[in-house]
């Protein structure tokens, strides 16, 4: 990390702050570190984004609830806002790099890693326009029309988001203008960037102002496509088909559930709710497999869930249940099956862990 010698504990004093719900310690630890010399982006990239991605971390072990996640990333909006009207005032020197618009596909409510990459650019000399999260496609494209953008740079963190990204990225690039797509959601390497015909990708900030050093091109006439230009596999329609069942997906394997778990009709409406949610989450997973063809994405969030059900100490197994349930539901579509098959024999094959408590919950 570079600061100076002494500031190596900034990280884990921020999470102390922000676990703590200390705004104002937060804010002075991080102005401190400024007047110590520590220049901005490191603040912004190796200090308080590993003490966001804590937050989620914690969360998902069971060790603080969704409040305190929520809280802890209210905090860490607000640190940054204080640093970057720090840096304003006299003297300031205008951006010269060029302009972007930077923000979250429609649907998409993680907005802190757009921030971080905004406040780079920006430091970094680029005028940047962000919208923050869930930009509605339509607006977004009128925005582009009134701006005239060098690039957009769309954020997803969820995988699920991917088929409206994709919407967005080939509405953006009807207009002229290029997309540098980012966030967890495009993959580890931006395969699904790519996939759905991105301009470019980057891992994070730092890639994502290097991209823009080397420059976009603007898209040409060509650019304006179907969804099966890029997704031909799609013509098969059960990713439509798996959409548009969604509701009765879920009711049904709820009910089955109830046959194949008794115990089951004792839970409270919260129970039930939290039961539905999850079964909900699994299907819109499914779907988006099936958009982009990648049974990575529905075994990588099956194997999460079972991670967090476990943590609040409620059985792997009953995943596995809801997965053959829907595979009875599904049998008809061969590209679901496999995933549906793919998903029970990663759920499978996870250690048993003994959890407390009788009562199973998909």
């Amino acid at each position: 990390m570079r600061h100076p010698t002494g500031a190596a504990d900034l990280p884990d004093r921020l999470w102390q702050a922000v676990a703590d719900g200390d705004e104002y310690t937060a804010v002075d630890i991080l102005h401190k570190a400024a007047a110590d010399g520590v220049d901005e982006e490191t603040l912004l990239l190796e200090v308080i984004a590993p003490v966001q991605e804590k937050a989620g971390a914690e969360w998902a072990a069971g060790r603080i609830t969704v409040a305190q996640e929520h809280a802890a990333t209210a905090i860490s909006e607000r640190v940054v806002a204080t640093l970057a009207h720090r840096r304003a005032g006299p003297g300031r020197h205008a951006p010269d790099r060029g302009r972007v618009t930077v923000g979250c596909v429609d649907g998409e409510w993680h907005a802190f890693p757009a921030r971080l990459v905004a406040e780079v650019l920006r430091l970094r000399g680029w005028r940047v326009d962000y919208l923050g999260a869930r930009i509605p496609t339509p607006h977004l494209v009128a925005h582009l029309h009134g701006t005239d953008p060098d690039a957009v740079l769309l954020s997803a963190s969820v995988p699920t988001r991917l088929p409206t990204a994709h919407v967005a990225v080939t509405a953006c690039q009807a207009v002229g203008v290029p997309v540098l797509a980012g966030g967890r959601a495009f993959g580890a390497d931006g395969r699904h960037a790519r996939l759905l015909g991105a301009d470019g990708w980057a891992a994070d900030a730092r890639g994502a102002a290097a991209v823009l050093e080397t420059g976009l091109a603007r898209p040409g006439p060509a650019a304006i496509r179907q969804v099966a230009d890029d997704l031909p596999h799609l013509a098969d329609q059960e990713y439509t088909m798996v959409v548009q069942s969604r509701p009765l997906l879920v009711k049904q394997t709820l009910a089955d559930l109830e046959t194949r778990f008794p115990a089951m009709r004792g839970y409270d409406d919260a129970q039930r709710e939290h039961t539905a949610q999850d079964l909900a989450h699994i299907v819109d997973f499914l779907a988006t497999a099936l958009y982009v063809d990648d049974p990575g994405i529905f075994t990588a969030f099956l194997t999460w869930t079972a991670e967090i059900l476990e943590a609040r100490h409620v059985p792997a197994r009953s995943v596995a249940t809801g997965l053959d349930l829907l595979a009875g539901q599904l049998r008809e579509f061969p590209r679901t099956l496999g995933l549906l098959h793919a998903g029970s024999a990663v759920v499978a094959a996870r250690p048993t862990r003994p959890v407390p408590g009788p009562h199973p919950k998909a």
